[in-house]
């Protein structure tokens, strides 16, 4: 049993009085959770400490809260270490056990807020509906099948189901969603929870408006194209659907679907961005930029791309102003220098590699890295125990 320090962000609506921290001492086993923390907390302290949880196993999302600033599932963060994630050195590699105190030599608390991006109703307890659910519905989380509805059910065989099984591991935490920076910067942003729920049903051979969901989802000036890869999403969601890699996944099928305009010319900057590394290697800014928003001599000859190019202006200065485009080969479209001693070549192997292996990494498909070796493989402690008895063998 140990002792731990939970600093907990309260919020009591019916006080009328702004939010405020709350420390709270508790005694737990180390491999027990932050949950079990507060739970403990509100028996023995505070009854009035507001947590939404039920099953306590990381399967219905209800304890979606932040600890330590990282958005994730109060029953799956084991307390002990989150003790040592609050008190580890800036220093100290992942994983690593160095504890830094403060200059008092007490330990950090752990710090347990409401998840963020959703309005807060009471202490942890967020509003899941409005910036969760109601994108949820957004995006239609249903089947459209073809023609009538069979007698008993749609039946499919099994492979066809492969390339959604990640995207229906989602158990609706929210903890993508509290995480997105783009649903900070953009709140329209329909999000990545959303997103994932989408490609569950793009993906899905039964259904029959795939093109559609697609052409919507690609022009809609917060749809697909408004995420900014940042992996929040991914480090956050505590069951690997990855949705960010789902949102990938939607624009590469609106990308074969032939839906390559939309507001956000996010097809185009995804294809120019492409082209510019598989030439250079590295990106050229200004090109980039230009074949974002007016591709190709015929894009720039068009009304529609000289009106995108001048839109795009403060964006050139917004570069110049930080730094990006100081130089002048990157001020000048087409004239960025290649790599240097044949890498180059190195980079259109790449490419020739990627185009030549389409595969995709499922951790639902494929498995976990540690596989356990087959009965009648020998591992590495076999093979060590039988060379020893050999040499023993030969020495008598």
């Amino acid at each position: 049993m140990a002792s731990y320090t939970l600093k907990v962000r309260r919020y009591q609506p019916e006080s009328g009085e702004a939010a405020y921290w709350e420390e709270f001492q508790v005694d737990l086993d180390p491999s027990l959770s932050v949950l079990d923390g507060l739970l403990q907390a509100k028996d023995r302290d505070d009854g009035s400490l507001a947590v939404r949880c039920s099953c306590r196993a990381a399967i219905c999302g209800s304890c979606g809260m932040k600890v330590n600033g990282q958005s994730g599932l109060g029953c799956k963060t084991q307390i002990g270490e989150a003790h040592e994630a609050a008190n580890r050195r800036p220093d100290a590699p992942a994983g690593g056990g160095q504890i830094e105190h403060s200059t008092s030599g007490t330990s950090r608390p752990i710090v347990v807020e409401p998840m963020g991006n959703m309005p807060v109703i009471k202490d942890l307890i967020t509003d899941m509906e409005s910036t969760h659910w109601a994108k949820i519905r957004r995006v239609t989380p249903w089947l459209l099948p073809h023609g009538e509805a069979p007698e008993r059910e749609y039946v499919v065989e099994p492979e066809s189901m492969i390339d959604i099984t990640q995207s229906m591991a989602c158990i609706q935490c929210g903890a993508c969603v509290s995480s997105c920076l783009s649903m900070e910067a953009d709140p329209d942003f329909i999000g990545p929870a959303a997103l994932a729920k989408a490609y569950r049903f793009v993906g899905d051979p039964r259904d029959a408006e795939t093109v559609e969901r697609l052409h919507d989802l690609a022009h809609d000036p917060h749809g697909i194209y408004d995420c900014t890869h940042c992996f929040s999403c991914i480090d956050a969601c505590p069951k690997g659907v990855a949705p960010m890699d789902q949102i990938m996944r939607l624009r590469r099928k609106a990308g074969e679907e032939g839906i390559h305009d939309d507001p956000n010319n996010g097809h185009n900057h995804a294809t120019a961005m492409t082209d510019i590394i598989e030439k250079f290697g590295t990106n050229d800014e200004a090109l980039l930029i230009q074949e974002s928003y007016a591709p190709g001599i015929k894009g720039k000859l068009k009304p529609q791309g000289i009106k995108e190019l001048i839109v795009s202006l403060p964006t050139v200065l917004r570069a110049i102003k930080t730094g990006k485009a100081r130089s002048l080969s990157k001020l000048i479209p087409g004239i960025h220098p290649k790599l240097p001693d044949g890498a180059q070549d190195e980079v259109k192997a790449i490419y020739q590699h990627a185009e030549e292996h389409r595969e995709e990494f499922n951790i639902y498909i494929t498995g976990e890295e540690d596989v356990e070796p087959e009965p009648d493989e020998p591992t590495d402690a076999t093979l060590a125990a039988e060379a020893a008895s050999a040499a023993e063998s030969e020495e008598s």
